[in-house]
């Protein structure tokens, strides 16, 4: 590297513009400094033109299978410093083959037999990230900064592609399952819950009902044992009192006997029983023979005076006296004929 006017790299380059030169004895090399995007791959190119020869990476995995990886890869060189990568490389496109090329190749070749293409796959993040590090440390030794490295499209192979997709099928339809599954047993859940929680209504209504029969019987019981120990009050109340009455005649017929004797208390509650229910002891008229043939004309006159002596109003006369009953009877009189009784009540009720 030399300065100006010297025969060799310039140190300092020529910056964008018009400048007179002599390109018999000069030769211009044109290097972008700005960020430029090499595209690994056939389907995209850059207008550049510096990424024509680079295609997609042919990477083979751990388990076997080949791939192909895209990669986009984006670096930058500094005006300061061009004329280093030049001296060293000679041209712009001598970056991108001798060194660019081998060292993103290279790493993601290493890399891909490590890991299996599933793991590659899964894991793709974090590839890209390592292989951004990589590259960055392997340019900055040739004066060209690596700005980021991209993964793009990876493809696998066609048999895999299938099994892969098979698998995912029946992951998802795996997941479809489970979903139902989980939307059935919910649904049985509820139906348990719904069930148990009728069977509970019916349970409560059941012991509300029994609660009630039992409170009904217990008051019919205490109802019965009320009236049974008001009956039994009662019938031991009209005992006492029976008992009570009866002693107090037994005691009012004892202080009787002790006072009139046995036989004058007899009679006197006899005569006051015949007194009080108006019992009549002998007949109003008494007709009787003593032997003599005028008892039945004196029973007639007594009759007809009886009669004659009734009160105003009065259908049954007041007796004019008491007459004692007579008992005694002859079998026989004097002429053999047996005495003849008339008795003319006149009181029908008795």
């Amino acid at each position: 590297m030399v300065n100006q006017g010297h025969k060799g790299v310039w140190v300092e380059p020529l910056y964008p513009g018009k400048h007179p030169l002599n390109t018999k004895v000069m030769k211009i090399e044109l290097v972008p400094t700005t960020n430029i995007v090499l595209n690994f791959t056939e389907r995209i190119s850059g207008k550049h033109g510096y990424d024509t020869n680079l295609q997609a990476l042919k990477l083979l995995s751990f388990d076997g299978f080949t791939f192909s990886l895209e990669i986009f890869q984006i670096i930058h060189i500094g005006a300061s410093d061009a004329p280093k990568v030049i001296s060293r490389l000679g041209s712009m496109q001598n970056v991108i083959d001798q060194v660019l090329r081998p060292i993103v190749g290279n790493y993601f070749r290493n890399s891909a037999q490590e890991y299996t293409i599933l793991d590659f796959l899964i894991a793709r993040s974090e590839r890209q990230v390592e292989a951004s590090e990589y590259v960055k440390s392997a340019l900055r030794a040739y004066d060209v900064q690596a700005v980021d490295s991209l993964i793009g499209l990876i493809t696998p192979p066609e048999e895999l592609m299938h099994t892969l997709t098979e698998r995912k099928i029946a992951e998802e339809q795996r997941k479809t399952y489970e979903v139902q599954q989980m939307a059935q047993t919910q649904r049985q859940q509820l139906v348990r819950e719904t069930a148990l929680a009728e069977i509970q209504q019916e349970m409560v209504q059941s012991e509300q009902s029994v609660q009630i029969a039992d409170l009904k019987a217990q008051a019919q019981i205490k109802q019965a044992t009320g009236e049974a120990e008001g009956t039994k009050l009662r019938a031991i109340a009209e005992a006492e009192g029976i008992r009570a009455t009866g002693n107090a005649k037994a005691e009012t017929y004892q202080a009787g006997v002790e006072a009139l004797g046995s036989q004058g208390y007899t009679a006197m509650q006899l005569m006051q029983i015949i007194g009080d229910r108006n019992v009549r002891l002998i007949p109003d008229v008494l007709v009787s023979g003593n032997g003599s043939n005028n008892g039945l004309v004196d029973g007639l006159l007594s009759l007809i005076l009886w009669n004659q002596t009734a009160k105003n109003g009065e259908i049954t006369p007041t007796p004019l006296h008491p007459q004692p009953i007579v008992t005694q009877t002859q079998s026989n009189t004097e002429n053999g004929i047996p005495p003849i009784i008339v008795n003319f009540p006149v009181d029908k009720q008795h």
